[in-house]
């Protein structure tokens, strides 16, 4: 582990909370992953001043948006000047993208209720978790995110969604354990999301409370849970049986390629 460098820290920039690099975490043969290449976040419509000045400092080259066309059109990213931005709409070929698209009712208490009370809301994203999964769009994005990492060129990168946390989560928990991370520590880094963006989306809750609403309600909403993560590992064990499988079958990176990333993304400890 790096000295003063502890795994899945939050990167304090301001306007992009949940934004952390996916270095230090230790595998199961001794290496760890390398800090400083790969990082994920919330989007990056806040950026500016101080915040843009430190985000640069960083050096990432490449952000890979896995945002719908509705989400990047209401908020686009901004970036430094020269950062090359690759939309990887993960969930294109879905007929509701529900984790994408919830977050709309957190102005609504009525709808709210309707669409998420007595439960409903842990199973509307499991299932979208499975499509994260399985979807045709969300093969091709996610194939495009880890074969562009071989290259340098695109390295440093982030990837990201809007909250950072759903299609954000699978595509963090899927490289880590392609690396050899073990489960117990990927969903401890998936779950960091809870500590991280949750007291920014704060002011939200409180404005639903406000207009009557119960925040508890939302709260399945705005963090994650093991049980979203684990539904997407169900999936993937069922269409593919290994993470090697998943991304040989799933996402068209091969063996050699899956090694190659191994090179690319981990050190000695």
């Amino acid at each position: 582990m790096t000295p003063d460098r502890v795994p899945g820290e939050c990167i304090p920039i301001a306007s992009v909370p949940n934004f952390r690099d996916l270095g230090g975490w230790p595998t199961s043969d001794g290496r760890q992953v390398r800090y400083g290449v790969l990082y994920r976040s919330t989007e990056l419509d806040g950026l500016a001043g101080t915040d843009m000045v430190a985000f640069s400092a960083l050096g990432i080259r490449t952000v890979y948006d896995l945002r719908t066309q509705v989400e990047r059109t209401s908020q686009p990213d901004r970036l430094p000047k020269g950062t090359e931005h690759i939309v990887v709409d993960v969930y294109k070929d879905s007929t509701d993208a529900a984790p994408a698209q919830l977050v709309s009712l957190m102005s609504d208490p009525k709808a709210a209720q309707e669409v998420l009370g007595c439960g409903k809301a842990f199973a509307l994203f499991e299932s979208g978790y499975r499509e994260i999964v399985s979807l045709p769009s969300a093969h091709t994005g996610y194939h495009r995110l880890y074969s562009d990492l071989l290259d340098s060129k695109h390295r440093p990168a982030l990837f990201h969604c809007t909250g950072g946390k759903d299609r954000t989560g699978w595509a963090a928990a899927a490289i880590l354990m392609l690396l050899g991370v073990p489960g117990d520590l990927i969903m401890k880094e998936y779950l960091l999301t809870n500590a991280q963006l949750l007291p920014a989306v704060k002011p939200a809750l409180d404005r639903f409370k406000a207009l009557g609403g119960d925040p508890d309600l939302l709260r399945p909403v705005v963090g994650v849970a093991p049980e979203y993560l684990d539904a997407a590992l169900d999936e993937m064990r069922k269409e593919f049986g290994t993470i090697e499988g998943y991304f040989a079958k799933g996402l068209g990176i091969d063996r050699d390629a899956q090694n190659a990333l191994r090179t690319v993304l981990l050190e000695e400890a």
